[in-house]
């Protein structure tokens, strides 16, 4: 069965908060350290722009927005987070949560989406570069986890549709 990618619904949050702690014990997917409640969850992130990727009835990944600014010179410019259920990484099923993002936020009215992924996530870099962001700088030693520096690549794609 093939993997499809829909709207989130609130009683997706147990899958979801589930792939997210997965990403958190990866060390490399975010600086949080915790999993937050739904109603933490639910303010952080875009509303309108929320899916999960489905396969055999299970929940196998999710994808969201965040706004960057509260300005509203910068009400199109949104935050990128993909995230993948450990046993389905490698398998495209991000990139087509990422494709099918990029289409939702173009919807919407985003024009600019950027994405800080740690240097060491090799897998979701060409992932991100393969959908159309480019690489526009590095934040070095930017934060630290577990008493460790990271470096966070700064990617972002521009709207081809939203001129």
């Amino acid at each position: 069965m093939e993997t499809a990618v829909r709207s989130f619904l609130k009683e997706d949050w147990h899958a979801v908060s589930r792939i997210y702690k997965e990403g958190l014990e990866t060390g490399i997917a975010t600086f949080e350290t915790a999993c937050p409640n739904w109603k933490t969850w639910d303010a952080k992130y875009i509303s309108r722009c929320r899916l999960v990727a489905v396969k055999d009835h299970q929940i196998v990944g999710f994808a969201v927005l965040s706004q960057v600014s509260k300005r509203d010179v910068y009400k199109g410019v949104a935050e990128v987070s993909v995230y993948v259920s450990k046993n389905f990484r490698g398998k495209q099923v991000g990139e087509s949560l990422l494709r099918h993002l990029i289409k939702a936020s173009e919807d919407h009215g985003f024009w600019t989406l950027q994405a800080n992924i740690f240097t060491e996530n090799e897998a979701s870099i060409k992932m991100h570069l393969k959908c159309g962001f480019r690489v526009v700088g590095v934040r070095e030693k930017i934060g630290m986890l577990k008493g460790r520096w990271h470096d966070n690549q700064l990617l972002e794609r521009r709207s081809l549709k939203i001129k």
